[in-house]
């Protein structure tokens, strides 16, 4: 949900050195496995992905995405892009939009480190919410194409697709809450922070009775997805590795919250007039959504609003932690953590709408 100066962040450059790798066992490796004519010329998008990510295009002009795992140690479960290419591949039997992907290494020896490759599918980023580059009487469309992306998603069969064993099934907001809370107490470096305590104690005797289980992307935002070169439709839902069986309304949620958010928090438009921008209004997203997955509306969204809220400022919080331990001096790391207690104070502020509404 960052709000980013998308110069930095678009295209591609040359390899950082310690992301560099044999670019002659690739050659040697992919044909074996995929329709590719080697020599290929690599480049490293500029994206700031966890997972280092490539540019590739083969002898015939054909273009390709390598995705791997950072090189040095890991923590256990960190980085899984076995995960990203299992997921993925499965979706492209459906209708939600993803690349197509080609193979998964896991070879270490090849490049250093597991990979896969997918399509590099053209079309356009947009990391403002509030779309400033397309026009206003189009940008509806742009928003509530995101809803039919993300219906698509919560609406596949995952267990007819081969995913039934992609996570477990049921209690994801009382696993996720006791997860991030765990972290949140643990790096007590970080220190404590009111309204992050009230909501360790709140959200898990709060939980909706509304318990159900679908494929959730887990950062479903705008600058995830590719929309079509010149239409309103998102055409590829990009970085997965957050993915796993969960409730959808996590998901949904934080889709919204760009409607929650001021662009002093995080990439938001509210306290602006969304109807002057172009924009639906939150109430005609959530009813578009709704629409598609078969539900008359959606209840609890100031509970779930603050369960996202409160997920960022765990993550933010273990940033500062970083922060104060020397392994995340950053600008980008600094802006975030300046964001951290108004995050927290904001996701309060959904929970005592909650139970002024009970």
């Amino acid at each position: 949900m960052t709000t980013k100066d998308s110069s930095k962040f678009s295209g591609t450059m040359d390899v950082r050195e310690r992301l560099k790798f044999d670019q002659s066992a690739l050659e040697a490796y992919l044909p074996q496995h995929m329709v590719i004519t080697p020599p290929i010329e690599i480049k490293q998008f500029k994206g700031g992905q966890s997972n280092p990510t490539y540019h590739l295009t083969d002898a015939e002009g054909r273009t390709f995405v390598l995705r791997r795992k950072p090189p040095g140690k890991i923590l256990k479960g960190a980085h899984a892009v076995e995960r990203e290419y299992k997921v993925m591949t499965a979706l492209g039997q459906t209708n939600v939009p993803v690349p197509k992907t080609f193979v998964l290494c896991e070879d270490d020896s090849i490049i250093g480190t597991p990979f896969f490759v997918m399509d590099c599918v053209e079309g356009r980023i947009f990391w403002d919410p509030a779309l400033p580059e397309i026009d206003k009487a189009e940008r509806h469309k742009y928003v509530f194409a995101m809803a039919d992306a993300l219906a698509a998603l919560h609406n596949a069969d995952f267990e007819s697709i081969g995913l039934g064993d992609y996570g477990k099934h049921g209690n994801y907001f009382e696993r996720q809450i006791a997860v991030w809370s765990r972290q949140y107490l643990s790096d007590e470096e970080a220190g404590r922070i009111d309204e992050m305590d009230k909501l360790v104690e709140w959200l898990p005797k709060n939980i909706p009775n509304t318990d159900e289980t679908s494929i959730v992307h887990g950062d479903f935002r705008l600058d995830n997805m590719i929309f079509h070169p010149t239409e309103p439709k998102v055409i590829a839902i990009l970085d997965w590795e957050l993915s796993t069986l969960g409730h959808p309304m996590a998901d949904f949620a934080y889709s919204c919250l760009f409607y929650r958010m001021t662009p002093d928090h995080f990439a938001g438009f509210k306290g602006m007039d969304v109807t002057e921008l172009g924009l639906p209004l939150e109430e005609d997203y959530i009813a578009h959504y709704a629409q598609l997955t078969g539900r008359e509306t959606i209840p609890h969204m100031d509970y779930y609003t603050a369960f996202n809220m409160f997920r960022l400022a765990a993550i933010i919080h273990g940033i500062k932690g970083r922060m104060i331990r020397g392994n995340a001096a950053s600008k980008e790391a600094e802006g975030h953590v300046a964001r951290l207690e108004p995050l927290a104070k904001l996701a309060w502020q959904n929970a005592l709408k909650v139970m002024e509404n009970n």
